[in-house]
């Protein structure tokens, strides 16, 4: 079984940007988007064989999920938890025979640290919910996690230390979740890799340099861990500034 995740920057900017060329190349079974930005009726596109479950933030243009999928799931939640989690369309879980998916777009702690008291709520109780899950069938979860979790994961950590995504808290919450009985499944592949990126800001020629942050991830159970025959991550691939990433199942 082959997943996809992307964080797409607005969807309707993707579509003309070669993304529907980029799921008929990547052929996914399970295909899950952040940041749509937008509402289905909005954008009007043939993807043919696949089910579309969509959850959108309340404030138009702003943050939402996606999950395309060949298999229809046997159940689809959208969020998790109390109501103060229910507005940004963050969350949606799919239930399959074998796991559940769950696609994330992590809240961002933003400039000046603004949010972070937020995300770190946001945190607990999204590994609380993960847990709950993972206690009756594995998970695989993903998305755009907005944490760089290690220095290796990140071009320049000394001068990104306490920005929005690579503070101390949030790499803490990142170890607390892995210590949960999660395993990083590129890290676990790849351990000593460096220089491997999955998002890359708009300025200041970050993605010719390479200047990156690895953000995007494909978690799952621990008990899951024999069954990942790969998991990557696509550089190559523009229309968004982040890039796809990728899982591979034998399942």
């Amino acid at each position: 079984m082959k997943l996809v995740s992307w964080n797409v920057n607005g969807l309707r900017a993707c579509l003309g940007k070669g993304f529907l060329d980029f799921c008929a190349q990547a052929d996914a079974d399970i295909i899950c988007l952040q940041e749509t930005k937008m509402r289905p009726e909005q954008a009007d596109f043939d993807l043919p064989g696949y089910h579309r479950y969509w959850n959108s933030a309340d404030k138009a243009g702003y943050s939402g999920t996606a999950v395309f999928t060949k298999t229809e799931p046997l159940a689809v939640t959208y969020d998790f938890g109390d109501d103060e989690h229910r507005h940004e369309g963050r969350i949606i879980t799919a239930e399959y025979p074998a796991f559940y998916l769950v696609c994330c777009y992590t809240p961002n702690s933003q400039e000046g640290l603004k949010r972070l008291d937020y995300r770190m709520h946001w945190e607990d109780d999204l590994r609380a919910y993960l847990m709950e899950l993972d206690a009756k069938k594995p998970v695989v979860y993903c998305g755009d996690l907005n944490v760089a979790h290690e220095e290796i994961d990140i071009k320049n950590p000394k001068t990104n230390r306490r920005n929005a995504g690579f503070t101390d808290e949030e790499r803490a919450k990142m170890t607390e979740l892995l210590g949960s009985g999660f395993v990083d499944t590129f890290r676990a592949l790849y351990p000593e890799v460096t220089g491997v990126y999955s998002w890359w800001s708009y300025r200041f020629n970050a993605r010719k340099n390479n200047a990156g942050w690895r953000i995007d991830y494909f978690i799952v159970s621990e008990r899951l861990r024999d069954k990942v025959a790969e998991a990557g991550i696509l550089t190559d691939v523009l229309g968004s500034d982040h890039c796809p990433v990728t899982l591979e199942l034998d399942i």
